[in-house]
């Protein structure tokens, strides 16, 4: 995470029933020697540091061969020889670089479970594995995890890296506009199951490849704990906006000569800029609207008046606080009709 003034803390408040780099991948590989994070444009630069038979490539190449490709990608390779790297060593150093969506090119359950334990602790980055292996799914399922995503197929199709292409064909469309179940990937064949079967799979907190309706396309879009890909990828779109807007109006209040006064007009300030970051969220598709089409957000900053002066103080303005309603996506759907003789 970057340096900033600015904390923010969202609740994620579930119904009882009746971005910088949002869309940019991390390969995280392993090798003898080790190479150091690097940023690529397309498969050709990846290809001046990694082989084609290397993993790193293989996984690369998936990103962009969809159809909706990654403006730009980054990879790093755990060195394993002399002076080894642990993942526990790497990934606190990896948190502090550009990147949303990480894919491994290790299938081990532990690496799986090593990394997803640590990106659920960070809660700022997103997770994608892909295994053949439903006794280990049933190992990372018991984790629980929120921002961890598995994908079950054959171990011919895994050997292709359908998590990657599944990040290559989603990942750099803009946060909250589209749903994650559905989508067709480029080099990737359908897993050829019955609907029992599939269901299995899902009940193991894993999404496959199948087709319907004449169409390959990706099963779900959920997480071990049943959170929604694209929900997620959302509500940190939202929290990093809005830190970043708050920080940029300190920022560019500095630049003016001025500051951001504390009274009711600085706060006014400082909720304007949220507010901003809501509607364009909702513009995006992430914020659902009431049945006259009005966008679903709201805002609360207290008054001056209403601080605790210890606060005022030190100043620090603690009580601001912002909510909405989740668009969501329609997955499925049942429809009745009536036949008339008459």
């Amino acid at each position: 995470m970057s340096i900033s003034d600015v904390t923010v803390n969202i609740a994620v408040l579930k119904p009882t029933p009746i971005l910088g780099g949002f869309g940019k991948p991390l390969i995280l590989g392993s090798s003898t020697a080790g190479k150091e994070f690097k940023d690529y444009l397309d498969i050709d630069a990846v290809k001046t540091d990694y082989a084609a038979s290397t993993e790193e490539y293989k996984a690369a190449a998936a990103l962009f061969a969809q159809k909706n490709p990654p403006a730009e990608i980054a990879i790093v390779s755990r060195r394993t020889g002399a002076t080894p790297e642990t993942l526990t060593d790497i990934l606190p150093k990896l948190f502090l670089k550009d990147w949303h969506f990480l894919v491994t090119t290790s299938t081990a359950a532990l690496d799986i479970t090593t990394i997803g334990d640590a990106i659920e602790a960070d809660k700022s980055r997103q997770f994608f594995f892909r295994t053949s292996d439903k006794a280990d799914l049933a190992t990372i399922l018991a984790k629980k995890y929120t921002r961890t995503y598995g994908v079950y197929h054959i171990a011919a199709e895994v050997a292709k890296y359908p998590e990657a292409c599944w990040i290559g064909a989603a990942g750099s469309l803009p946060p909250g506009s589209i749903t994650w179940m559905g989508w067709t990937l480029t080099g990737i064949a359908p897993l050829d199951v019955t609907a029992t079967e599939l269901a299995a799979i899902h009940a193991l907190g894993a999404n496959t490849y199948v087709t319907k309706s004449g169409t390959n396309v990706t099963s779900e879009c959920k997480s071990g704990s049943g959170d929604y890909i694209d929900f997620i990828h959302s509500q940190d779109y939202i929290v990093f906006s809005i830190q970043y807007a708050v920080q940029d109006l300190f920022n560019q209040a500095q630049h003016a000569l001025q500051k951001i006064s504390y009274n009711n007009t600085g706060i006014a300030q400082i909720e304007s800029a949220v507010r901003t970051v809501l509607h364009r969220s909702f513009l995006n598709g992430m914020i659902a609207t009431d049945d006259d089409n009005v966008p679903l957000y709201n805002t609360t900053f207290p008054p001056r008046s209403q601080v605790d002066p210890a606060q005022v103080a030190a100043r620090n303005y603690p009580d601001g606080k912002f909510e909405f309603v989740q668009a969501g996506a329609i997955h499925k759907t049942a429809i009745r009709g009536t036949i008339k003789f008459a």
